[in-house]
């Protein structure tokens, strides 16, 4: 599994053994079950997670308890409750496994650690954090300026592994349809 991680991290900036030992020594490897929380709304965030394996979502759940999905992350995606992360709040939001998932996670202190000691991470994390933040507002601009059928046509072409991976019910959360309307835009 530590491979995963090295080469996750020289697709952006190359490292030396040493360097990656001591990057390798900052993270916590942790496997969770489907259906599995990693984070819980109102729990301190002290984590961000690489995944190695499997799928998560991130979830926002409103006063009136309907659920929201606000992300998903697969296989070399990085997710948490950001704002909470970096804030070292209590979590807004959830993140719970839809499939068996494992995980590299990276503490808020560790983070930090790794940007002041090993410049090249921090130049990695802001590669990082400025491509989430990029899919983030392609995401709300897409709900701005999209219909339903144009969303869904969107997410397909962009992540069609979402679609064989993601019950129809989440995927229609996520797209802001009901699981009946995206069964007739999927048709």
């Amino acid at each position: 599994m530590k491979e995963k991680l090295k080469k996750h991290i020289e697709n952006l900036i190359a490292l030396t053994d040493d360097e990656f030992s001591f990057i390798l020594s900052h993270f916590s490897y942790e496997k969770y079950k489907k259906n599995d929380f990693i984070i819980q709304e109102g729990e301190n965030v002290k984590d961000c997670y690489l995944v190695v394996t499997g799928l998560i979502k991130l979830v926002y759940d409103d006063k009136n308890g309907k659920q929201h999905i606000v992300s998903f992350a697969m296989e070399d995606w990085w997710e948490s409750d950001f704002s909470a992360y970096f804030s070292q709040t209590k979590a807004k939001m959830s993140l719970q496994c839809i499939e068996d998932t494992i995980v590299f996670s990276l503490s808020f202190k560790n983070y930090q650690k790794l940007s002041a000691e090993l410049p090249k991470m921090k130049q990695f994390f802001l590669e990082k954090s400025n491509s989430g933040y990029i899919a983030s507002q392609n995401r709300i601009l897409s709900f701005l300026t999209s219909n339903a059928k144009e969303r869904y046509e969107q997410l397909l072409k962009q992540y069609p592994l979402l679609f064989q991976r993601v019950p129809k019910i989440i995927l229609a959360s996520y797209l802001g349809v009901s699981r009946e309307t995206l069964s007739r835009l999927s048709s």
